[in-house]
C-alpha cells in the first residue's frame, strides 16, 4: 500500500510478538487489530507488561514486525528494509519517560537535534522554531540551560519540545507526564490535541496518570498482549 487509506493514519491488523529464542521464546502480543485516524489523541492503558510499549516500538520502526500487518501513513512495516524505515521515522515525533537528552547540548541545541533529521531547509529558522517551543512550555529562561543545571520536570519539557519541533504527523509518547507536574502534564497534553486540531498530528500515548485520561478522544486498554476494550473515557477510568 502506498497511500493513505482515507483518515486512517496507523492500522495494525493481527499482530503478533515474540521476545527470545528457542525454549525461551516467549509472545508478548496476540492478534492486535488497532486503527488511528488523523488528528487523534489516543491513550494506551494496562499494568506493566500487557505489551503496550512493545506495541508503541513496533509502530514507531524501533523493533521489526514478525507477523501481521502494521501499515504506518500508508507503508506496510511487515517486511519493510532500512530505507524505509528511516522515512516513516522522520513523519514521527517520539517522546520517552527517560528525557534522553545530551548532556553537552544546551536546551535549544537538544531542540534543534529534532530538526536535524528533515534536512538543510529545515534547520533555516531552527532557532525561531526552538525558542517558541521551549517559551509554549515555560522554559524560556532556561533556552541556554544545559541539561544538568534543569530540573527533571524541566528536562522532560525539553524533550518534548525536541520531539515536536519537526511538525510530526504521528506523535509516540510513552508515560511522558510521568515527570511532570500537573499543570506542565495538562501544558503537554493540550499542545498535543491542538496539533491535533489544527495540523491533523495523531498521538497514541502510554500513560497511568489519571490526570489526562479524561482529555483523549479514545481510550484503549490491554492486558497480557491483548486489547481487552477500546472506547471514549469515562469516569474513575486508570
Amino acid at each position: 500500500m502506498d497511500a493513505e487509506t482515507g483518515n486512517e493514519v496507523i492500522r495494525v491488523a493481527g499482530l503478533k510478538h515474540w521476545f527470545g529464542t528457542g525454549e525461551a521464546r516467549k509472545q508478548v502480543l496476540y492478534d492486535i487489530d488497532l486503527t488511528l485516524h488523523r488528528g487523534e489523541f489516543v491513550i494506551l492503558l494496562g499494568a506493566s507488561g500487557s505489551g503496550k510499549t512493545t506495541l508503541l516500538t513496533l509502530i514507531g520502526c524501533l523493533r521489526q514486525v514478525e507477523e501481521g500487518s502494521v501499515c504506518l501513513l500508508g507503508r506496510e512495516l511487515n517486511g519493510a528494509d532500512e530505507a524505509l524505515l528511516v522515512t516513516c521515522r522522520r513523519e514521527l515525533g517520539f517522546i520517552f519517560q527517560a528525557h534522553n537528552l545530551h548532556e553537552s547540548l544546551t536546551a535549544l541545541q537538544n531542540v534543534r537535534m529534532g530538526l536535524e533529521v528533515h534536512g538543510r531547509r529545515a534547520m533555516g529558522r531552527w532557532r525561531e522554531a526552538a525558542t517558541h517551543l521551549l517559551s509554549l512550555l515555560g522554559l524560556e529562561e532556561r533556552l541556554d540551560y544545559l541539561p544538568g543545571n534543569l530540573s527533571g520536570g524541566q528536562k522532560q519539557r525539553v524533550a518534548v519540545a525536541r520531539a515536536l519541533v519537526g511538525n510530526p504527523r504521528v506523535v509516540l509518547a510513552d508515560e511522558p507526564t510521568a515527570a511532570l507536574d500537573r499543570a506542565s502534564g495538562h501544558t503537554v497534553v493540550e499542545m498535543l490535541r491542538d496539533l491535533g486540531r489544527m495540523r491533523g498530528t495523531t498521538t497514541l500515548m502510554v500513560t497511568h496518570d489519571p490526570r489526562i485520561i479524561e482529555m483523549a478522544d479514545r481510550i484503549v486498554r490491554m492486558e497480557d498482549g491483548r486489547i481487552v476494550e477500546e472506547g471514549p473515557p469515562r469516569p474513575g477510568l486508570a
